[in-house]
């Protein structure tokens, strides 16, 4: 990763992982953050003094406005986090077909058309790292959480195979897979949860993402895979 100021992008940095990692970062890289939450994205661009844009990432359209603002105004991008997601859980008889159709879109479609939309400029570059924030759901298989785990199982096979595609391009690309943590998106969701005394805090899991961000260009990361011992 070029060093100084880098500029780094965050789908989803108005809240959760997302905002907890801009605010590690903010200090000595240029972030942006992508968010559909108009309050939550002013906020969060008020409070880590960084740069924000409206942004759904299920939207063709909105996506490529959004990186046509970013590339005019900052020239190059060093880093992509695509941490945008949502939850749903339980029997897939109980599952509503609007609440699968909005998983696949945002966990999966999402994490694609903002990738669609920046390797261009990578490539032009000629440099550059994608990190995709998955989840252990997306490594191993669980009862009541189908929906979820085939979006993230998805968002690994689209990883490794623009690790292949990209790595010629001087592109490294790194699937992200934590365990359970303790953020918001539970509540959003519709199916809060009271007990967190397994999860992970917010800010341990940022630190882990930030290395991601900071390791050295010619090491390859396939997958960093994380849980606390407690979920042991």
């Amino acid at each position: 990763m070029k060093k100084g100021k880098r500029v780094i992008i965050i789908t989803g940095g108005n809240s959760g992982l997302g905002k907890a990692v801009a605010k590690i970062l903010a200090d000595k890289n240029k972030i942006v953050i992508l968010g559909k939450n108009v309050k939550e994205v002013q906020k969060t661009v008020k409070e880590l003094k960084c740069d924000g844009i409206i942004c759904d990432v299920t939207d063709a359209l909105q996506v490529k406005n959004a990186f046509s603002q970013i590339i005019k105004k900052y020239k190059k991008v060093d880093c992509l986090i695509n941490c945008a997601g949502v939850w749903i859980q339980g029997p897939i008889e109980e599952n509503k077909p609007e609440d699968i159709r909005n998983t696949v879109l945002v966990n999966t479609l999402g994490t694609m058309l903002i990738a669609n939309a920046v390797v261009p400029q990578l490539k032009k570059q000629k440099y550059g790292r994608i990190i995709n924030v998955s989840s252990r759901a997306g490594l191993n298989a669980k009862p009541e959480r189908s929906v979820y785990n085939a979006s993230k199982w998805a968002v690994t096979g689209f990883t490794k195979c623009l690790q292949l595609e990209l790595a010629p391009f001087n592109i490294s690309v790194v699937g992200f897979y934590p365990g359970f943590i303790h953020t918001n998106l539970f509540n959003k969701s519709g199916n809060p949860r009271t007990n967190f005394s397994k999860a992970m805090p917010v800010e341990k899991t940022a630190k882990a993402l930030r290395y991601l961000v900071d390791i050295d260009d010619d090491l390859v990361v396939n997958s960093l895979e994380i849980q606390s011992i407690k979920q042991l």
